[in-house]
């Protein structure tokens, strides 16, 4: 299992347009990807999930990633997590 943690610097903090692009972006690895805020984990597959999160700026959220491509998975995570939150 990969994982890292990532503080949220957008200023809506996860909102629909970040959260439907990651939504899509984990739908295209085998790995579960989950984040995870104040002991509450959400799918990233599933944008309700990611929004019911309410991760606000300044929020640390951890991003577990496990399974065939995690690798892949965790390190593309990362760079659209830098790019747009």
């Amino acid at each position: 299992m990969k994982s890292f943690n990532f503080t949220i610097t957008d200023e809506l903090g996860i909102h629909a347009r970040p959260a439907g692009l990651l939504v899509k972006l984990a739908g295209g690895y085998q790995s579960d990807i989950s984040i995870v805020k104040d002991g509450k984990s959400a799918n990233a597959k599933r944008i309700m999930a990611l929004m019911s999160l309410s991760a606000t700026k300044g929020t640390e959220i951890t991003i577990q990633v496990e399974g065939p491509d995690e690798d892949e998975a965790a390190k593309a995570v990362e760079e659209f997590l830098k790019a747009n939150l």
